[in-house]
């Protein structure tokens, strides 16, 4: 049976499993809720830069003037953080990925997503082809699945890299920006010196990979549980329950899309800089 889930409090509390639901395959790859909804908020991103671009004006107003907000916001954050010529390369993708998690965390907040799907028939509810809370649903946040979290973080990774092996004219260059000796120092102090900073730079490489990680499990658990929340107040105690947590709800939307961005933005200007002297 294929509906909504009735809100009602049932003997057996409700689930909002770890892995989104595979609804069917093409070839070998499954396809899976969470990539349904972000193939919707692709389109529906689509359609607002389209509507609001349609009519450009030198004063904006309407659409056009939120997208010009929205992306010259996230622009000085971006160039307030980082030197120029960083900002130039990590403003495009911090940008992107602020508008796609944050359109996904709201998205998810939307009545119907991951109550409307496959379930047991629920014959109590007034509403016709009710079901109890669904074992399959049809849509899912993809920020709430970790393949997704994982995935943006892997991209991030390796394209920070990219960003910090040019930035340092090589790879020898961020080497030594990891492992080399800073402060200028000469003589024989340099070889203490060295086997302690060597210390210091397999840290500094293990904390680089673990960033990632951190980005992909930090994204995914808060909004992964803050769904949960929700399924689980509306299971017990019916729908008005889960209305405070909605508010909560919608304030983490936003936050952690920001943290997301915050924090990338932060961990390229680590790998970024240089310590003696200023590059331009």
């Amino acid at each position: 049976m294929f509906f909504l889930a009735a809100a009602e409090s049932t003997g057996q509390t409700p689930i909002v499993h770890p892995a989104a639901p595979i609804l069917f395959h093409v070839g070998p790859l499954p396809i899976t809720a969470s990539i349904v909804q972000s193939w919707v908020i692709l389109l529906l991103l689509f359609l607002i830069i389209r509507l609001g671009a349609s009519r450009l004006q030198m004063v904006p107003t309407g659409l056009q003037n939120a997208i010009e907000a929205a992306v010259e916001g996230l622009e000085r954050l971006t160039r307030g953080l980082l030197e120029p010529k960083v900002a130039d390369w990590a403003f495009p993708l911090v940008a992107t990925y602020f508008i796609f998690i944050a359109t996904s965390n709201l998205t998810g907040l939307i009545p119907g997503v991951g109550t409307i799907g496959y379930g047991e028939p629920n014959p109590n509810f007034p509403l016709p082809f009710s079901i109890h809370h669904p074992h399959i649903s049809l849509l899912r946040p993809p920020t709430s699945d970790a393949n997704m979290t994982c995935a943006m973080a892997a991209i991030y990774f390796v394209i920070s890299l990219f960003w910090a092996i040019r930035y340092h004219r090589g790879p020898w260059g961020l080497l030594v920006h990891i492992f080399g000796v800073k402060g200028g120092m000469k003589g024989w102090i340099l070889i203490p010196l060295a086997v302690l900073f060597f210390a210091v730079g397999l840290m500094e490489a293990l904390s680089i990979v673990i960033r990632a990680i951190a980005l992909a499990m930090r994204l995914y658990g808060n909004i992964y549980g803050g769904e949960s929340v929700l399924v689980l107040m509306t299971g017990m105690f019916g729908g008005l329950a889960a209305v405070p947590f909605y508010f909560f709800e919608f304030a983490v939307a936003l936050i952690q899309a920001l943290i997301f961005t915050l924090l990338a933005i932060v961990f390229t200007g680590t790998l970024c800089s240089h310590s003696e002297e200023p590059h331009k």
